[in-house]
């Protein structure tokens, strides 16, 4: 009781394999590259450590650096950024010093008339020690901040969130 197989049907068979190979092989690339940040590590909660220690911040706003390392596709590059960073009482306010108007980098007390503000020159930009953006001036919304915290003694700078000062 064998049955026979035409050759109509070796071909049709033949052909729908290959053809399976092919859909697969252009398929699988695509769901693997769809599906792999599910597979990669998470580094949205890392913290960076400073070589600032929490002594050091004081209540007037200091430029602390650091560095941390940024994957753009295959390329990975080290990257130094920068917060404004001080104490209110016992906690540690950062802040990032990237304007809300143009993306433009904000100084403190760097204006003479207002010695104790945050400003940002391209448009004479001006935020209150808070971050909150004073009316009148450019900014269109307060200052986003850091996520701050303490290792041996030093301080970690992580994530950059909306600001919940104000």
């Amino acid at each position: 009781m064998s049955q026979k197989v035409t050759r109509r049907q070796f071909l049709n068979y033949s052909l729908m394999g290959v053809g399976s190979f092919m859909a697969a092989g252009m398929i699988l690339p695509m769901g693997r590259m769809a599906l792999d940040p599910l597979f990669q590590d998470e580094a949205a909660g890392s913290m960076i450590t400073t070589s600032v220690t929490i002594d050091e911040i004081t209540e007037e706003p200091m430029q602390v650096d650091f560095t941390f390392e940024q994957e753009d596709a295959w390329y990975t590059s080290e990257v130094t950024d920068f917060a404004w960073v001080y104490k209110d009482g016992d906690n540690i306010i950062a802040f990032s010093p990237i304007c809300k108007h143009l993306g433009c980098t904000v100084t403190w007390a760097a204006d003479d008339n207002n010695p104790d503000r945050f400003f940002c020159p391209c448009h004479n930009g001006l935020y209150e020690k808070n971050g909150e953006n004073v009316p009148g001036t450019p900014p269109t919304g307060p200052l986003d901040q850091f996520e701050v915290g303490e290792s041996d003694g030093f301080l970690t700078i992580g994530q950059v969130f909306p600001n919940e000062l104000v």
